[in-house]
């Protein structure tokens, strides 16, 4: 197994292993802030993902970018250049993911200000206390 190849397996082990701490994280706390500390980890673990599929496992990686149109080049081109989609899906994903945590921070904190507690079960409950029953 060559060098390139191990490194890119201890990487995708690295980010399946963070994927499960984050999922972990999102699924058993109880603090909303830990929760969305989990989520941006677990967003920020599939950008990298997604980056490293834009990457294949050749060395020298190189730019997508045309110096010449030759045949020779063009075909060195195709076997050795990154994949631009991921990078610019990624992009969008970081714009709209910071505006997504930026909307659920200050949902909890108009909760913590109301409520006085970032604990999920404790805000269910004084939720389930304020809707009038049937």
């Amino acid at each position: 197994m060559s060098t390139e190849v191990f490194a890119w397996s201890i990487l995708l082990i690295v980010m399946v292993l963070n994927s499960l701490i984050s999922i972990y994280g999102i699924v058993y706390r109880r603090s909303l802030v830990k929760k969305l500390i989990s989520l941006t980890m677990l967003s920020d673990t599939v950008f990298v993902i997604f980056i490293m599929i834009g990457y294949r496992i050749v060395y020298p990686s190189v730019p997508p970018i045309f110096t010449s149109l030759t045949s020779e080049d063009l075909e060195y081109l195709r076997q050795h250049a990154v994949d631009p989609l991921p990078q610019a899906l990624v992009l969008t994903g970081i714009v709209i993911g910071m505006a997504v945590n930026a909307l659920i921070a200050f949902g909890i904190i108009q909760a913590y200000k109301l409520q006085g507690t970032t604990d999920a079960r404790k805000l269910v409950e004084a939720a389930l206390r304020e809707v009038p029953e049937e």
